[in-house]
């Protein structure tokens, strides 16, 4: 059963991962490959702030809107740039991050990572506080996914998908297209840093090499998988996904092609994706359009 709660929380906290992205993706049509930055800032930042003394929740914020800062101020110059080259910014943006984890050691501790991050509420470490860690994981993605669910029905949202259909419509309905990426690039990256926080002071440690390319691959193929710009989608992939990945695991795989198992699996998501957006890009659920 602690295995079981276990998943639960990580899939949890791709849920809220996925959602953020979704913003994005599904409603703006911006395809952003470094998603995965802002969720280690949000992580790196709260769980600096825990370690100093800092109350946890309030160390989550500051996570968040470190997150949410740094997309905002990614989104300006980016935005700038279209189509492919908005996506290859973002993704060198994220390697730029995860090296600055890696080797800024005087704030990270680089490849050794920082141990030790708190859990909020006084939630103890380990399987003791499975429970308890996730029920505040479904109080948090609930909050988001309601939170999302209103974005898209509110006349921002809308506005949104006209950007995502075709920008010179909304430029000749009277809408800032720069404008609108911005903010939405901004309210993304704020909570991908509230699911990296959620993830950091749930694992208790975390180090750059949570932070990588393949996380970014994994949380792409949770929202095309489930089914971009709609409200379930995201979430029916993250546990899609994360359950295939655990799966994954009680393979009898012989010890000698251990090594290979986990290059192998990025290649598969990699493959998957590439033929979900040829193939079926609406997802599993697909967006009702009027």
């Amino acid at each position: 059963m602690d295995y079981f709660f276990h998943i639960l929380v990580v899939a949890l906290v791709y849920t809220v991962f996925a959602l953020s992205l979704n913003m994005e993706l599904g409603y703006t049509g911006l395809y952003n490959f470094g998603h995965v930055a802002f969720f280690g800032i949000g992580a790196y930042a709260s769980a600096l702030f825990s370690l100093l003394g800092f109350p946890v929740f309030f160390s989550m914020m500051a996570g968040m809107i470190t997150a949410g800062a740094a997309g905002a101020l990614l989104a300006v110059p980016a935005l700038r740039l279209s189509g492919d080259y908005f996506g290859i910014a973002t993704l060198a943006f994220a390697e730029v991050v995860r090296l600055f984890f890696l080797n800024e050691r005087w704030l990270t501790k680089g490849p050794m990572g920082l141990p030790g991050i708190p859990r909020p509420l006084g939630i103890p470490s380990g399987v003791s506080g499975l429970s308890v860690y996730l029920f505040l994981c479904v109080l948090v993605a609930a909050a988001v996914f309601l939170f999302t669910r209103r974005i898209a029905r509110s006349p921002f949202g809308r506005a949104l998908k006209v950007v995502r259909e075709d920008e010179y419509v909304a430029q000749a309905l009277g809408k800032n297209v720069l404008s609108l990426k911005v903010r939405i690039v901004a309210v993304g990256s704020l909570f991908a840093g509230l699911a990296g926080a959620l993830y950091g002071h749930y694992i208790t440690y975390i180090s750059p090499s949570d932070f990588t390319l393949n996380e970014t691959i994994i949380v792409l193929l949770c929202v095309v998988l489930g089914g971009r710009g709609t409200d379930w989608g995201p979430v029916l992939g993250a546990f899609l996904v994360l359950f295939f990945q655990e799966f994954i695991r009680f393979l009898p795989i012989p010890v000698d092609f251990g090594r290979v198992v986990a290059p192998l699996q990025g290649m598969v998501y990699g493959g998957v994706l590439i033929l979900l957006m040829l193939r079926r890009p609406e997802g599993i659920v697909p967006e009702h359009r009027s």
